[in-house]
């Protein structure tokens, strides 16, 4: 099997969130509290020193996903080829049912749930169909400033090194997602290559 995963260069993203609105458009997403993809904060200090960094949150494709383990009908399950962690929405139960187990199990609460009653979990999908067409994914394509990459977890590893933590992420061991940094330090600005 081959892991596919996320790089993410948070010294080049400046927040502007093209990858969460491009990924919702992408995916029909309707207005409202659904994200696949979200880009967190972080602000620190006071003038004149603060700090600003951000995090995109997508589903990180875990090696042992918490979720997979959590649902009591094997919903969510992990392609054997590529590690992908997909949903099957006619056996999910809905939020109501389950009192949302994923949600609850995944440290970075990427299930995620729609305001409809008894709304069936949805995540990141890490574009299944566009790369199946040999297509990028839709974050990768849409970002501006080149912050993220998608592919096998070798190849990114080998490409831009395995660092497992960043601003405002923590690596679990036990789950193992499937992503590598480029962290953003304090007193680092925007990187220029």
């Amino acid at each position: 099997m081959s892991q596919m995963g996320f790089y993410f260069d948070q010294t080049r993203c400046i927040g502007c969130y093209t990858c969460a609105v491009a990924c919702k458009d992408w995916h029909d997403i309707d207005a409202g509290p659904v994200n696949w993809m979200r880009v967190h904060t972080i602000e620190e200090g006071k003038f004149p020193n603060l700090f600003v960094a951000y995090l995109v949150l997508p589903c990180f494709h875990c090696a042992d996903p918490p979720c997979v383990r959590a649902c009591p009908v094997g919903a969510i399950y992990k392609r054997e080829a590529d590690g992908i962690v997909v949903v099957d929405q006619d056996k999910c139960l809905g939020k109501h049912e389950c009192r949302t187990l994923c949600l609850n199990a995944c440290p970075w609460n990427v299930p995620q749930f729609g305001t409809q009653d008894n709304a069936k979990m949805q995540k990141c999908d890490l574009c299944l169909e566009r790369l199946e067409q040999g297509l990028q994914t839709i974050c990768v394509e849409a970002c501006p400033m080149y912050a993220l990459d998608v592919g096998p977890m070798h190849q990114l590893r080998a490409r831009y090194g395995d660092v497992v933590e960043a601003e405002g992420f923590r690596y679990s061991k036990r789950f193992k997602p499937s992503v590598t940094f480029k962290p953003k330090r304090r007193g680092q600005g925007m990187d220029s290559g």
